[in-house]
């Protein structure tokens, strides 16, 4: 049953208090490190200070959260906050693959850690057959070669190409 102020309110609720919550702590947060993270350099304009503009940010932020935790129409959780949630969870597992591919590559190699993930990336939005496989194979390979050997991109060589013997690990290391 919702009341007067939620049939008022004229976006969706479901999930606002907690995303309201959530702003609000990271820009206290974000507050909190401003004066470890920026600095104040004497006898310089205000505007050339390194701190002002991300403190005009996280301020904002802040003040805008508030605002926004303040202006809502309900304040407590309700089911359909946390179902909301949820959808919104599985975006960030996206980040976190590729948060684990960035941190892989560095180790594994480019090539093997791009088919890899790649692979794993088809599966897991549900392409399962053969076919799309060798595919998402074929896709990787071709980005791995496209940045690194016509764009030039400088990505670290693979700790794992150590292993390998002599002009074969000069090779992946300068191609792959």
């Amino acid at each position: 049953m919702s009341s007067e102020d939620e049939r008022k309110f004229r976006r969706p609720i479901r999930g606002q208090l907690l995303f309201a919550l959530v702003f609000l702590a990271a820009s206290l947060f974000l507050l909190s490190q401003l004066g470890e993270e920026t600095k104040w350099i004497k006898r310089t304009k205000l505007f050339a200070q390194p701190r002002f503009w991300p403190a005009v940010a996280v301020g904002g932020m802040l003040l805008f959260s508030a605002l926004h935790l303040w202006r809502l129409p309900r304040k407590w959780l309700v089911l359909t906050d946390f179902v909301e949630w949820k959808i919104w969870f599985f975006a960030i597992e996206w980040v976190l693959w590729f948060l684990v591919y960035v941190m892989v590559v560095p180790i594994v190699g480019y090539l093997p850690t791009t088919v890899v993930f790649v692979l794993l990336m088809t599966w897991r939005v549900g392409y399962r057959e053969r076919k799309m496989m060798v595919i998402s194979v074929g896709f990787a390979v071709a980005v791995v070669v496209l940045f690194k050997m016509f764009l030039q991109v400088k990505i670290p060589g693979g700790a794992f190409y150590e292993y390998l013997p002599g002009a074969l690990r000069s090779f992946f290391i300068m191609n792959f």
